[in-house]
């Protein structure tokens, strides 16, 4: 069975009501418990969320050598985050960058990605659906 963690950053915990132009009516949790349902089969998905830069990084150093692949969404921080960007190069676990909104048809400063080149991936622009391609990306 492959150990697949996610990992979401700020704001991210307020999906289904935040933005729902952008983001959709979907609670991201809802999300997820149809996802697990979805891919029980062969894949456990472990969940983390924190709206703070230092959790996310310890997150990553915990299961960067545990899981069989890491999907982020880093929200905000994608666009800031050496920290994180430096986290991700120091894990062996291969990691896929999600977005769920076309981060190149938004603001100029989201175009700018700190976590795209030390991601094996990165997936944008399918609403959710981003979380799920990700994690096919690992079975390939």
């Amino acid at each position: 069975m492959k150990k697949i963690t996610i990992i979401n950053g700020p704001n991210l915990n307020l999906l289904g009501t935040r933005e729902p132009e952008l983001y959709g009516n979907e609670n991201f949790l809802v999300y997820l418990k149809k996802l697990k349902k979805k891919l029980s089969y062969d894949i456990e998905i472990i969940y983390y969320q924190s709206n703070s830069e230092g959790k996310i990084i310890d997150i990553l150093h915990s299961v960067g050598v545990k899981s069989d692949g890491i999907i982020i969404n880093a929200g905000a921080y994608t666009h800031t985050s050496i920290g994180i960007a430096d986290a991700i190069k120091s894990i062996s676990s291969p990691v896929i960058e999600v977005h769920i909104s076309n981060i190149y048809s938004r603001e100029s400063f989201r175009k700018k990605s700190y976590l795209s080149p030390v991601c094996n991936g990165t997936i944008f622009g399918f609403g959710l659906k981003s979380y799920e391609l990700g994690i096919m990306s690992f079975c390939l």
